[in-house]
């Protein structure tokens, strides 16, 4: 018998040429199909099937085991070079060394999400992965889950109470709101109180891709009405608006902490129970086992988390390690 010329790559089995490759190596049916988990039966059915495929015997038993034919030993240098080089792409793809990575990768978060995450987080990457990249996107929250399905965004973090599965998230730390002010502003006092509040005007921030509507849900539901006097979309523009004018604005309190290290700010507690902002990191379930993607959302957690994530048990103080699957 003689190998076919011309075979089509369609008909060809991976799991036979593990087989081929199997007894090219044992010489024995048996331990061969020991080595690739495969019964008695099994094996010798595989066997029969490479034989009518490749058109040769292959293997010829004699006292010393099964001795390959001439066509067998012609191929069997490329299977096993096509086996190993198979093997070596599967395991790369479902390895991440942060230390020697140069991926890129997109994170949706709100422009105070980058003054919260980015600097630890960049402190990190510079440190333990050098060559990796991180862009940041604003979506508005409706958006997120297509962008995260599709991979136009890895991970997103913040409050977004909208996403649900096959978009997973896990908690990285919950923030209560306070009311925010100029250090003299006349309710600045020991604290605020529902008629000062009521009272004062506000800033609005609208955040397309954040969470904080339920200040207003809050506000309703307490039969509060407050004057709006300014609208933003963006967080980062709130201090030196609050610092020349009387305006409040009601934000986490981490978020407070920051803008206070910027300026003559202070915070006091809202005068209204308002739920509070519960920030997670979020991913699709098409890409929660990519290693690359595992290790990135837990070292957010790791720097970020107020230590009640199940993440936290990692460890990524260890430049170099590889992350698997």
């Amino acid at each position: 018998m003689s190998g076919i010329p011309g075979m089509n790559i369609n008909d060809v089995d991976l799991n036979l040429l593990r087989v081929f490759d199997a007894i090219l190596r044992d010489r024995s049916v048996t331990v061969a199909a020991a080595r690739v988990g495969l019964t008695q039966p099994a094996m010798s059915n595989a066997l029969a099937r490479l034989r009518a495929l490749f058109g040769d015997t292959l293997f010829v038993r004699t006292p010393r085991g099964m001795n390959p034919t001439p066509y067998a030993q012609s191929i069997a240098e490329p299977v096993r070079h096509a086996l190993g080089l198979i093997e070596a792409t599967l395991t790369q793809a479902r390895e991440f060394d942060p230390a020697r990575s140069d991926r890129t990768f997109r994170i949706h978060m709100s422009d105070i999400g980058e003054m919260v995450f980015l600097p630890p987080l960049l402190e990190r990457v510079q440190r333990d992965a050098p060559g990796v990249k991180v862009e940041t996107r604003s979506l508005p929250e409706s958006g997120l889950p297509e962008a995260l399905a599709t991979g136009e965004i890895d991970l997103a973090i913040g409050f977004l109470p909208g996403l649900r599965a096959p978009v997973r998230g896990e908690h990285v730390f919950t923030d209560p709101y306070v009311c925010l002010m100029r250090a003299d502003h006349p309710a600045a006092g020991a604290r605020l109180t529902r008629r000062q509040f009521l009272e004062a005007s506000h800033a609005l921030v609208s955040s397309a891709g954040s969470g904080h509507r339920v200040i207003e849900e809050a506000m309703l539901a307490a039969g509060m009405h407050r004057k709006i006097a300014l609208r933003v979309p963006h967080f980062t523009v709130v201090p030196m608006i609050l610092e020349r004018t009387d305006l409040v604005v009601t934000v986490p309190s981490r978020v407070a902490r920051i803008f206070e290290g910027m300026g003559r700010l202070r915070s006091l507690p809202a005068p209204v129970a308002i739920p509070r902002a519960a920030v997670k990191v979020h991913w699709h379930d098409r890409f929660g086992g990519d290693p690359g993607n595992r290790w990135l959302r837990e070292l957010l957690v790791t720097l970020h988390g107020d230590g009640s994530s199940g993440l936290r048990a990692r460890r990524h103080a260890q430049a170099g390690h590889a992350w698997r699957h």
